[in-house]
């Protein structure tokens, strides 16, 4: 929200310093983001007027013209078609810097002549979006003068940060009426007289809502105006609304921006000539289309609240109007309206259609419902003003909503939940300044004001006391000091995230935080999209559905480094997945992607792309910090259909205990989301593992062997359907006093090894207990261990 000090003192009679200002608007809670002050960097520029102006000898759109200061005659080498002998122009020497442009200016011969200034244009001084030609002061402008005393731009501008809470300073009144309460000077009453209509418009509004939409559009009201001039608005109105970074368009449309920005009070202004038939307020219809003020037509889904004539939609209620209905410098008779649209339909309507405007800005946030009368009487009284005309009647439909809102609160609350000891009295001062008013005795019943429609309860009431009284009042207090000892601050699931976050990151992958909502589209190839996971209400349509996986997330994020230059990523997240909207529809997952080559390039050894067996290895380590029982897991081959169906496994307890997912995703996947890289990723849904047993304080005892290990070779026939983990399984349970450790160190397919099959070579580990191996106990365990094989899945000991 940005107004300039001026315009503040419009409505607040106060001989405060702007520091004074911006600390007391701190003070209030509504933070001051920056001061803008033109005149600081227009300072050099003056009034200068043009002597006389040539063509230019090689140019035929160049002007070389002279102009004087009032003590020094230039030359200056000008392409703006309005340059001419006897205008007053705004002049930039060399050394003056040009903002809007961001140029500094210097001497410098354009097609051979000598320039040795620059007259500007408002563009160029970042004073609108003129560019068309250089400004053109009043014929009584004073040479030589500074232009920013001339133009009076010495006029600070502040912008504060807005929070969702205080829609009632998105006008510059409600600004002034808390720095009215807070003792920054006095508020300056509103002019609310009525502007008498003198015959009845001949165009009426009727609101066609149903029963449950009601609410949708509580009260219009309109009025029309006949005979109206809509040109240039006055200087003063184009100066304020080009402050606060606005454009000005016409008198008309600049009135309904001010009062949006002046009171906090929408409006909309329609010509009538260009209305078919009477004023709507009704449902749309699907596929109904306008083409809106911002030149863009948009299509309606179906179900948003649409202003329509008897003919076609005239815009979205509330958010935006549509462009064949505008006024325009011919429009002679026009249609105000003032309305009242309900906050969470214009927030669904403007989110979307992806619409963003001051309208929609402040009715989501909630205007006051009681002001929409007085509103339109100030709007009809500046129409006439500026554009003149013959009012009408006003028409209505509607009813203006019942506002009488009350909150019971006890003065004591500001000391126990704000810590700062006031006075009943004190506490009913502060509140009557901000125009709410109290009756009775404590608890006293206080009587929210319409504009505060974000005060629910007492806590609300303590708030707004405190605020104005000063936070920096409220004493600094010692906390007491208590025999207490702190217990565990992190729960078993926390530690566990931690653990697996700190392996991960020790493997070379990079945290990353991603947002727990995504695309539904994107959230269907992940076998989510549930309906009962679509938000209600998105921050944006981009992230309108909760993540089944976090693995969209993090491959999204891989694309975008692609984009950036990046030639590999290595990413994990550890946070929350959602299958369904259940109390146990919510997951723990830790989950990792990796693209691009292996390592970096290096001459001793080959680039290598990741692939499964990477990831698979990330798993695994994530597993085992969180305590995972590592050795008792199973390889299984299915893994969800997002993941690559010959390159992607689980690991399991037991058939049905997934506790990790990993492997190449899917192409098809990859493709869908616009992903132009292979990715490998798993998941580990920590939740599902074990928890560990709790360990006894007592150290066990320790078990040493000073006798041999003894290490034997096997290679065994097995058929390509049977899975490698499962050998490995039987080998180890063969004897598992003797067997410490197997594991595969070859794999042969080729002449000597039948069709169908393949030649597994596994390394075992035997470990004598209580004597040395003899020879006759290898040949026993390695029999135990050629049976077992073979009892599991048939395989046989190659000759």
């Amino acid at each position: 929200m940005k107004f300039a000090v001026s315009w503040l003192k419009d409505y607040l009679e106060t001989e405060a310093s702007l520091d004074d200002i911006v600390k007391t608007l701190n003070a209030v809670g509504l933070e001051v983001e920056g001061v803008e002050s033109p005149a600081e960097k227009l300072a050099p520029f003056k009034v200068a007027e043009v002597l006389s102006a040539e063509k230019h000898p090689d140019a035929d759109k160049l002007k070389v013209c002279k102009v004087s200061d009032g003590t020094t005659e230039m030359q200056i080498v000008c392409g703006a078609p309005n340059a001419r002998t006897g205008i007053k122009v705004v002049l930039g020497q060399p050394g003056d810097y040009v903002p809007g442009v961001d140029f500094t200016l210097k001497k410098a011969k354009i097609r051979g002549v000598e320039s040795n200034g620059m007259m500007c244009s408002y563009k160029e001084l970042e004073l609108g979006d003129d560019h068309d030609g250089i400004i053109e002061l009043d014929t009584d402008a004073p040479v030589g003068a500074s232009f920013v005393d001339y133009a009076k731009l010495d006029d600070p501008v502040i912008e504060i940060a807005i929070t969702p809470n205080r829609q009632d300073c998105l006008g510059v009144y409600g600004i002034a009426r808390d720095l009215a309460a807070a003792g920054l000077g006095a508020l300056k009453p509103l002019d609310t007289s009525v502007v008498e209509g003198t015959f009845d418009s001949d165009v009426s509004v009727s609101i066609d809502l149903s029963a449950d939409k009601a609410h949708a559009c509580p009260l219009f009201i309109g009025r029309k105006f006949s005979g109206v001039k809509n040109g240039p608005s006055p200087q003063w109105l184009q100066d304020r609304l080009q402050a606060i970074g606005l454009r000005p368009i016409s008198a008309l449309v600049d009135i309904t921006n001010y009062v949006s920005y002046d009171l906090g009070r929408p409006l909309h202004v329609y010509d009538a000539a260009k209305l078919n038939g009477n004023i709507v307020v009704r449902t749309a219809k699907q596929g109904e289309t306008f083409l809106a003020l911002d030149a863009k037509e948009y299509t309606c889904a179906g179900g948003e609240t649409v202003i329509a004539d008897d003919k076609d939609v005239l815009g979205f209620a509330g958010v935006i109007g549509g462009e064949d209905s505008g006024c325009t410098e011919e429009t002679t008779d026009v249609v105000l309206e003032v309305a009242l649209f309900d906050p969470i339909r214009t927030t669904i309507t403007g989110r979307e259609q992806g619409i963003i405007t001051d309208a929609r800005y402040r009715f989501e946030r909630g205007v006051d419902s009681q002001f929409a009368e007085r509103g339109m009487e100030i709007a009809s009284r500046m129409i006439v003003d500026l554009c003149g005309g013959t009012p009408s009647r006003p028409f209505s439909a509607g009813a203006v909503p019942v506002w009488d809102k009350t909150v019971s609160f006890r003065p004591e609350r500001v000391r126990t939940l704000g810590g700062l000891d006031l006075s009943a009295d004190e506490c009913v001062v502060i509140l009557e300044k901000l125009g709410f008013r109290v009756e009775g005795s404590a608890p006293f019943t206080v009587h929210v004001p319409s504009w505060r429609v974000d005060v629910d309860g007492e806590a609300d009431i303590v708030e707004e006391v405190l605020r104005i009284h000063g936070y920096d009042d409220i004493p600094s207090v010692q906390l007491p000091v208590i025999d207490h000892k702190a217990g565990t601050t992190l729960s078993a699931r926390q530690k566990k995230s931690r653990a697996v976050k700190r392996v991960l990151a020790s493997v070379g992958l990079h945290e990353t935080m991603t947002w727990s909502f995504m695309r539904r589209d994107h959230a269907v190839l992940f076998e989510g999209g549930d309906e009962s996971l679509v938000v209600d209400n998105p921050i944006s349509s981009e992230l309108d559905c909760m993540r089944p996986s976090i693995l969209p997330n993090l491959v999204s994020a891989v694309q975008r480094n692609k984009d950036r230059g990046a030639s590999g990523s290595a990413l994990f997240e550890v946070g929350p997945a959602y299958r369904d909207d259940s109390e146990k529809g919510q997951q723990l997952i830790a989950a990792g992607v990796r693209a691009g080559a292996r390592h970096e390039r290096h001459w001793a050894s080959p680039q290598q792309s990741v692939d499964v067996f990477d990831v698979k290895r990330d798993a695994l380590a994530a597993l085992d910090a969180a305590g995972a029982p590592i050795s008792n897991l199973q390889v299984f081959a299915e893994a969800p259909g997002y993941y690559h169906p010959g390159r992607s496994g689980t690991l399991r307890l037991g058939p049905k205990n997934i506790l990790a997912a990993f492997g190449e995703l899917h192409p098809g996947v990859l493709r869908n989301m616009d992903i132009d890289a292979a990715v490998a990723g798993f998941e580990v849904m920590l939740e599902n593992i074990p928890a560990q047993k709790k360990k006894s304080a007592n150290k066990g005892a320790l078990n040493l062997s000073n006798l041999q290990s003894v290490e034997r070779d096997f290679a065994f026939l097995l058929s390509t359907d049977k899975a490698v983990s499962d050998l490995i399984r039987a080998v180890k349970g063969a004897d598992k006093t003797h067997v410490e450790a197997v594991s595969v160190f070859d794999v042969y397919e080729g002449k000597g090894v039948p069709e169908g099959h393949r030649s597994i070579a596994v390394s075992v580990i035997l470990k004598p207990v209580g004597e040395t191996f003899s020879d006759k106990d290898i040949e026993q365990l390695s029999e135990k261990i050629c049976a077992a094989a073979q009892k599991a899945v048939n395989a046989e000991l190659r000759s």
